[in-house]
């Protein structure tokens, strides 16, 4: 497994993660499998929210619940959480008030002393950046939070935090996949008249990201899109799939770990968050980490995803 040290911060973190807002069902025994197979495939970088779960803090206190880690445990270890998507209404709320709430609810679920990074989760419209900073002084201060991030959010979101938060803003989690990347279409086919994904949608995210030493969180890389499915083995897909399938058996891997190589050979170095629950695929896709594509086989999946590379 490829490491890296999140910039801004001492953390060395591996380039796979593995998301766990899908084990409120799970047994203990199935939630203690799923965690250490990550683990011994380098994987000990662990994503949660607030909001995943039948209830709020659902899956952190599922995870609590069935690895009970001790202090020597917990540090090895980063845990990251996500706090602002608010279930019921008012939808999203980055006030200080729901920040300090959120986090010291994560904590008591997840049976900790401290996160290693809180993310602002997707955009509040109504954000008044103040209240936030307020919130990351004193998460910081007490020890509660080491590092700060978000997601989902424009170059122009994160510089109106930048403008009042002190900490720096070390990951931006995005959604990313070969069949589901018009932050990276865009930037191929700039100024090409008539063409839909030179249309400038996200503000050139990637490189802001680059300049800023933000580490881009790609979640959601085997959905074709916004959870439709995923194109791994998908009819939808015969093109990319034979790609797949053929690069598959060149690098002697499955299907999904070329699916994570093709984001890791990005220069922006970018960590890949696995959704699965199974084990199998875990293991599976966690061996892209050490694959370095090609630029012909990055770009020939590229294209094979619909993407028109000139």
């Amino acid at each position: 497994m490829k490491t890296f040290t999140l910039p801004h911060t001492d953390l060395v973190v591996p380039n796979v993660v593995l998301g766990l807002m899908r084990i409120q069902d799970k047994t203990d025994e199935e939630v203690r499998t799923l965690v250490s197979t990550a683990r011994d495939a380098g994987i000990t970088f662990l994503d949660h929210a607030d909001v995943y779960g039948s209830s709020k803090h659902g899956c952190e206190r599922r995870f609590s619940e069935a690895l009970r880690l001790t202090s020597s445990e917990r540090e090895q270890f980063v845990i990251q959480s996500k706090a602002g998507i608010v279930r019921e209404g008012p939808y999203f709320d980055f006030s200080y008030e729901h920040i300090i709430e959120s986090v010291d609810g994560s904590l008591e679920a997840l049976g900790t002393d401290y996160l290693d990074i809180l993310l602002l989760h997707r955009p509040d419209a109504l954000v008044e950046p103040e209240e936030v900073a307020r919130a990351f002084d004193d998460l910081s201060a007490s020890g509660k939070v080491r590092a700060f991030g978000v997601s989902n959010q424009t170059p122009r979101q994160i510089d109106l935090l930048r403008k009042y938060v002190t900490q720096p803003i070390v990951a931006n989690q995005l959604q990313l996949s070969i069949t589901h990347a018009p932050m990276i279409a865009q930037g191929v086919s700039a100024n090409m008249q008539h063409l839909d994904q030179s249309v400038v949608r996200d503000d050139g995210i990637i490189d802001y990201c680059r300049l800023n030493d933000i580490t881009i969180q790609a979640w959601s890389p085997f959905q074709a899109g916004f959870f439709d499915g995923p194109f791994v083995g998908s009819d939808r897909y015969p093109e990319l799939n034979a790609v797949l399938d053929r690069l598959a058996d060149e690098y002697g891997v499955a299907p999904e770990a070329i699916a994570v190589a093709w984001i890791t050979r990005h220069p922006a170095r970018m960590q890949v968050v696995l959704g699965t629950t199974t084990p199998e695929r875990v293991a599976a896709a966690a061996q892209g980490s050490e694959i370095s594509l090609t630029r012909a086989e990055w770009y020939e999946l590229f294209r094979a995803a619909g993407y028109l590379v000139p």
